[in-house]
């Protein structure tokens, strides 16, 4: 079990100026950024035993931080393929 926090912009360093704009821009991606920080604090506290939680729990948040991570650079993809 990692404990490493998946901050987004550890996540996808080379998209940081799109995730930027994006942020900036897109009231709908911010929510989702905000959304995806918020549950990957409450994965790290878990992991980290702060706030423990049971197996199945785990899993369920781990797999909708990973949906969240999924729409988020699907939108950074398509803003960018958009600029070329």
């Amino acid at each position: 079990m990692s404990n490493t926090p998946h901050e987004i912009l550890d996540e996808l360093p080379d998209h940081a100026k799109t995730i930027h704009d994006l942020k900036q821009a897109n009231a709908h991606f911010s929510r989702l950024l905000d959304d995806y920080h918020e549950l990957n604090r409450q994965v790290h506290r878990a992991e980290t035993d702060v706030e423990p939680t049971d197996d199945l729990h785990m899993a369920e948040m781990r797999k909708k931080r990973l949906a969240l991570k999924d729409a988020i650079f699907q939108m950074i993809l398509a803003e960018e393929n958009a600029k070329i």
